[in-house]
């Protein structure tokens, strides 16, 4: 997956906040990538968004690994990896969770997280809160996941429009985080991904300094040059007040990757 997906990370501390509570990790082999922005008092947050980026991290790559020993057919079925996905940010939650209640300096922590993983010509994603996950394909720059936050919600229930939800001052309460309940639900989706897609998976610090409009025009000005796209959107961010710490994780899909065909079909293959 290496030569079919690339992506870089960028994560910087803001002009406001003392230390980041932000954390990515990717696994380019499996094109896996994942941003979690945590939250709660002293280095808690930190800790949080730690915790839920390695869990998810390793127990997807642990699982892809096995089923490549076992020889196990990925593709019986497409909600196989969603599964994977799904599963390793609910344990993430159940760690986090159990991790504040035992430990009195980690009392209420708690992180968003959102997660991409490319598999079958497809993008798997998945959230909990509300750092984002956007899309550009040609011109068209579209926002993937809907936000797990109150201002959403006054948005779906016709309280606020989306222009007047982005004037807004309140738009951080989120209303789903990881770590918080001993349960999550889990927001998981399947896209056709095509050559040629760029993903941004940001955390708010980005989308509430930068205008949707920006990032799209960031990306399509420095185009297949990743590492500048994401280093102009930290500027950019810091340049309008840089008020929380800023994550921008960037993937574009540079080739097709259907999945490998399965051991009974090439058996089967060979008798047809």
């Amino acid at each position: 997956m290496r030569n079919k997906v690339k992506g870089v990370t960028q994560t910087d501390t803001g002009k406001i906040r003392e230390h980041n509570e932000d954390a990515i990790g990717t696994e380019p082999d499996i094109a896996l990538y994942v941003l979690a922005d945590g939250m709660g008092g002293y280095n808690a947050g930190e800790v949080a968004s730690g915790i839920a980026v390695k869990t998810i991290v390793n127990l997807v790559r642990e699982a892809y690994q096995v089923q490549d020993l076992t020889g196990i057919d990925r593709t019986a079925g497409l909600m196989r990896p969603s599964i994977i996905l799904r599963d390793a940010i609910l344990r993430a939650n159940k760690i986090i969770h159990q991790t504040s209640k035992t430990q009195p300096q980690c009392e209420g922590m708690g992180t968003t997280v959102v997660a991409a993983l490319f598999y079958n010509d497809r993008i798997i994603t998945a959230h909990v809160g509300d750092s984002r996950l956007y899309r550009l394909r040609g011109e068209r720059f579209e926002q993937l996941t809907m936000d797990h936050s109150l201002l959403q919600e006054l948005v779906d229930r016709g309280f606020y429009s989306q222009e007047e939800a982005a004037r807004s001052t309140n738009k951080n309460y989120v209303t789903r985080a990881l770590g918080v309940e001993p349960t999550v639900e889990v927001d998981i989706h399947e896209h056709r991904a095509e050559k040629g897609d760029h993903y941004v998976l940001c955390s708010d610090g980005l989308t509430d300094m930068v205008e949707d409009e920006d990032i799209q025009l960031t990306i399509s000005t420095f185009g297949d040059n990743l590492d500048t796209v994401a280093k102009q959107l930290v500027q950019l961010s810091n340049e309008h007040g840089g008020r929380d710490n800023i994550s921008v994780v960037l993937a574009q899909v540079v080739d097709s990757f259907p999945a490998r065909r399965g051991i009974l079909d090439r058996i089967l293959s060979w008798f047809g």
